[in-house]
């Protein structure tokens, strides 16, 4: 059994249902699978509980594929971006400095969602479009290619051919390596927790980035949950301390976490379940193949810092999509992939390098080092002309 169309998009995650509701609304045929159906409620197994903050550019594609009405009234504005350093003998802030949106912009930064929300919200929209079909539980199994086509063996026993395979599939991508695209990767030793919490003093759309060691404490805004001020908290730690935080009772958790974040916004109360992941970098040696382009997770992982990875991953969506509509007639051919590597690589490898170095400075536990940071960061601040630089590019302001 067989079936046709414009691309297959392997992977059915965040980036990859922005991809196919991006592909959708232009006008491709689209066919979006993934092996693991989307997990659309809060609190049932399994959910992620992560959240994603889009940027301005990232808010602009999602009005265009019909997805940012369906979620602006859940959305958290990031206004103020917050860097506190705590590295002195007692994790209170000694350093403590704002990025403020109104500097570059008369927009938030970004806004901020939860990750099962957007699922949810995403896979409705691509009901609504009949030029895409959604499989969930259907994982890709093979590729073969040839200049004019791919064919993508399915689960389910069928066969797809397309004129183009967005490889969107993660970070251990099937298409990636059915396409012979080499990897390197980078391990720090280090995981992250992620949970949502309520706090009795309110966030005020500020984000926040604790730094003390062993990586950064980080809350996000989410809106208010059951009439409390929320947000969401990514704690990267060292592989072994985050375990032990993972495994302790609620109570002594609660207190461990207030205590990590300065008590910044007084007794911190967790608010849902608490899962774990693991950190690394990763870059795509290439970001295409014959007929196949990498994006997202497939193409580039970096550390959850300053909400670089999904605005990443659809910086190469608005990439793919502009090169497709250009010329579509010549959608997956050698000229378009090699124009979305020509364009994307460099800027990814640059931005996998500083994160990179970003999250080694966070991860410092010797004292001279930290002291050292705080110097830094208030030497960066001080600059007005750095300052706006960094925020702009950030944002990845063109």
């Amino acid at each position: 059994m067989s079936d046709s169309c414009d691309i297959l998009i392997s992977g059915g995650g965040i980036a990859g249902l922005t991809a196919a509701a991006a592909f959708g609304t232009a006008g491709f045929d689209v066919i979006c699978v993934d092996p693991t159906p989307p997990i659309t409620e809060r609190d049932v197994d399994g959910s992620d509980l992560r959240s994603t903050a889009f940027l301005q550019p990232a808010q602009t594609l999602l009005e265009h594929c019909g997805l940012w009405d369906r979620l602006a009234a859940d959305a958290a504005p990031l206004q103020i971006m917050r860097i506190v350093d705590a590295g002195g003998d007692v994790p209170e802030p000694r350093v403590v400095r704002d990025f403020n949106a109104s500097d570059v912009s008369d927009k938030p930064f970004g806004w901020n969602l939860p990750n099962w929300l957007l699922r949810r919200e995403m896979v409705a929209r691509l009901a609504d479009l009949p030029n895409v079909d959604f499989r969930p539980g259907t994982g890709t199994v093979n590729l073969f290619t040839r200049i004019n086509e791919a064919r993508v063996g399915l689960s389910e026993g069928s066969r797809i051919h397309c004129k183009l395979v967005i490889a969107a599939d993660g970070r251990n991508s099937p298409m990636r390596e059915a396409a012979g695209i080499a990897t390197r990767t980078t391990r720090y030793g280090q995981k992250a927790l992620a949970f949502a919490v309520t706090h009795p003093i309110p966030h005020d759309n500020v984000s926040t980035e604790i730094h003390r060691s062993g990586g950064p404490f980080t809350l996000v805004p989410l809106p208010d949950w059951q009439g409390q001020p929320s947000s969401a908290i990514v704690w990267m730690e060292r592989g072994p301390r985050a375990v032990e935080l993972l495994n302790l009772e609620p109570e002594a958790f609660e207190a461990a976490m207030t205590e990590r974040s300065c008590g910044l916004f007084g007794p911190l109360k967790l608010a849902s379940r608490r899962t774990i992941w693991p950190i690394i970098s990763q870059s795509a040696e290439r970001l295409s193949g014959e007929r196949v382009a990498l994006m997202a997770e497939a193409a580039h992982v970096v550390p959850p810092i300053g909400a670089q990875g999904l605005n990443m991953s659809l910086g190469d969506l608005r990439c793919l999509l502009e090169l497709a509509q250009a010329r579509p007639e010549g959608l997956g051919d050698a000229a378009m992939l090699d124009a979305y590597h020509k364009a994307r690589h460099s800027e990814i490898e640059l931005r996998v390098k500083g994160i990179d170095l970003l999250n080694r400075a966070s991860m410092i536990e010797a004292r001279p080092l930290r002291d050292a940071r705080a110097i830094g960061l208030n030497a960066l601040y001080s600059l007005p002309p750095v300052r706006k630089t960094l925020m702009q590019m950030g944002l990845g302001m063109r």
